[in-house]
């Protein structure tokens, strides 16, 4: 038998702070916003609170560029508010973890500070800093964030390596010193109680140093991202395991790896219960069908890559379970329909993600709906990376214009957007004008109408995660991939010793018909998204049915 554990039963949340609530209305969301709200996450069902970083920062990239790694943004709260924030949240019977950013830290951070200043500086070897090549950078690695993933500094004239923006250098993880005062960092959060970590861009700490293995055409600038060479490469268990031997292992915490680059056929060593290294890890084959958006959504491509995943898993690790974050667009713009089916493929998604085999993650406003912002021009973007490719294009002088339309479909900033709560001005989030947009739709899309509203996404949710908390099937259950070359229809089962139920998912806009083999009739139905279910062989379109089998 399986063995049952807290965080496999568990339902998270995450929250990314700076647009989460604002409690002293200076117009950034903060820890003290976050504590007014640990009710409503308590009514939704949230067993476990996932708060994006807050710790002190220069925000080159939101918080996640860390200039002190054990104290707190000042724009957030202090270190008491944080306390508080743990301690009620325990009260609640919820648990909190953080993000944890390791791969690197700001350029503001006292520990480069001193790398930078002199080659012969103790802490010259905590980062990567390498010679130029004649009068260039050492090579053509590009950074994720655009542009060359090298930065060169005028105290020692040597360049430094950044794989995200030049304000994020990249710590030397094959330094002894490095480690070890990472792991005392680590150890120090739990010693102070938190519940776990997620674990930022932990794929990248190993680099090869050989040029990427990319062409170029003559008129493309010189750099693109050289994953192939600092993505999940050879040496970067031994680094892992020492970091899960020396911090993870002490304590009963819980782990998510971000996990860019691994495969179902790799994941053994990341999750495997055996010899693992993190309790699951955020994949991201399946976010990649978030950009084709003028071929539409890939159903059977989706059914694919999660199913892989569910099966290679099966007996052997554990899955973390998501369709949005804080780097992704919303879903019900993207692979749902925002206009014609909002509520419909909302509650679709949600439920046939929510219930495959695994630990499910809500990313704050999912709950309710919230769709993409309507961008007009470039200059509304807040992105780091929309900042930088501009500025590369313009100076190539390159046409900008197209990627308006780009951005404006999957851009990280879509989900960065103010939390709708109510009708008041700036949807409750603050009284004063926030750092970000708030999306003009809110007074038909928030929280307080919807938790009066019986047919709303929100109580849909809450049903949804009441639903899964109420049968073992949906935590522990075997998944089976039911009507596999369906077209329309997501359909599979979750068994667990004599009991079955069956998830059908209508993930289009167009009816869709039923297989055959289904005996409705022999069904108990769970749950649904429409109101008025008619015992035939169709889903309506974005109809989603849970289903008892007799």
């Amino acid at each position: 038998m399986e063995e049952r554990i807290w965080w496999k039963e568990a339902v998270c949340y995450q929250i990314y702070p700076r647009s989460f609530k604002d409690s002293n209305d200076d117009g950034i969301g903060d820890i003290n916003g976050i504590r007014e709200k640990l009710s409503y996450l308590k009514y939704l069902g949230i067993d476990v609170i996932w708060v994006s970083p807050i710790f002190t920062s220069p925000n080159d990239d939101n918080g996640y560029d860390i200039s002190d790694y054990q104290d707190i943004m000042e724009e957030f709260g202090t270190m008491e508010d944080f306390d508080l924030l743990l301690e009620e949240t325990h009260e609640l019977g919820m648990k909190l973890i953080l993000d944890l950013v390791i791969n690197h830290t700001s350029d503001e951070h006292p520990w480069f500070i001193e790398s930078k200043s002199d080659k012969q500086n103790p802490k010259r070897d905590w980062y990567i800093w390498k010679e130029g090549k004649n009068d260039k950078e050492p090579n053509n690695w590009g950074s994720i964030f655009n542009g060359s993933a090298w930065a060169k500094t005028k105290e020692t004239d040597e360049y430094y390596l950044h794989i995200f923006s030049e304000k994020q250098p990249d710590l030397n993880w094959r330094n002894t010193n490095v480690r070890k005062e990472l792991y005392k960092m680590i150890n120090w959060w739990f010693d102070k109680g938190i519940d776990g970590f997620r674990v930022d861009a932990i794929t990248h700490i190993q680099k090869s140093f050989e040029d990427g293995d990319i062409e170029y055409a003559e008129n493309e600038t010189n750099f693109k991202p050289a994953f192939e060479r600092y993505t999940n490469r050879p040496g970067i268990l031994e680094h892992l395991r020492e970091l899960r031997d020396e911090t993870f292992n002490k304590y009963d915490i819980m782990t998510v790896g971000e996990a860019n680059g691994v495969s179902p056929d790799d994941a053994e060593n990341w999750v495997g219960f055996e010899n693992g290294i993190f309790n699951m890890i955020f994949q991201f084959e399946h976010l990649g069908l978030w950009n084709t958006e003028d071929a539409g959504f890939d159903i059977q491509r989706y059914k694919e890559v999660m199913t892989k995943w569910q099966n290679q898993l099966e007996g052997k690790g554990w899955n973390a379970l998501f369709i949005e974050n804080h780097d992704q667009p919303r879903l019900v713009s993207t692979w749902g329909d925002d206009q014609h089916y909002w509520y419909e493929s909302a509650t679709s998604h949600a439920t046939n993600y929510f219930l495959q085999k695994g630990t499910p993650f809500i990313y704050q406003g999912q709950e309710i709906g919230m769709t993409n912002y309507p961008f007009q021009s470039l200059e509304e973007f807040n992105d780091v990376s929309v900042k930088n490719e501009v500025r590369l294009k313009k100076e190539n002088g390159e046409n900008v214009e197209q990627l308006l339309h780009d951005f404006s479909k999957v851009n990280r900033d879509n989900s960065r957007t103010m939390m709708q709560w109510n009708q008041t001005d700036y949807a409750g989030f603050s009284k004063e004008r926030p750092w970000f947009h708030v999306n003009p739709n809110y007074k038909n899309i928030n929280v307080e109408q919807q938790l009066e509203d019986e047919d709303s996404i929100l109580s849909y949710y809450k049903k949804l995660i009441k639903l899964k908390k109420s049968n073992n099937v949906f935590n522990y259950g075997v998944y089976e991939l039911v009507d596999e070359y369906h077209p329309q229809i997501y359909t599979y089962k979750r068994k667990l010793d004599n009991n079955q139920v069956i998830i059908m998912c209508n993930l289009t806009s167009e009816e869709a018909d039923i297989s055959k083999a289904f005996k409705i009739e022999n069904y108990d139905l769970l749950l649904n998204n429409y109101r008025d279910i008619e015992k035939t062989q169709k889903l309506k379109p974005f109809e989603t049915r849970v289903y008892q089998i007799k």
